[in-house]
């Protein structure tokens, strides 16, 4: 059999006729989606090799620290001050009386 005997019959496959063919059109589809299919894949595993290995995707920027000292500093006390005020009620200092109770 020859090469382009065979080139040629694949051909005919994706040619108008006097009918629509939709073997040409599904294979059309098919052929693009695959290729979708294989660049999205190739991008993530591209990504994920990037990223595992310390790299940036895009630009690098430098950006500034998300919070300062003071601020932690503030809500650490805040935090304290509650803890503080809980135990005064659980040592008795403070009595609640529960209006249920009553």
């Amino acid at each position: 059999m020859n090469i382009s005997a065979t080139i040629n019959s694949f051909l005919k496959h994706f040619c108008y006729g006097p009918y629509r063919n939709p073997v040409r059109d599904w294979f059309i589809v098919l052929t693009v989606s695959m290729i979708a299919l294989a660049g999205i894949f190739i991008w993530n595993v591209w990504a994920f090799d990037t990223v595992a290995n310390g790299g940036v995707i895009g630009t690098a920027t430098s950006t500034p620290q998300a919070f300062s000292q003071s601020s932690l500093n503030t809500i650490r006390s805040i935090f304290e001050d509650r803890a503080e005020e809980r135990a005064k009620y659980e040592t008795g200092t403070y009595r609640f009386s529960d209006p249920s109770q009553l």
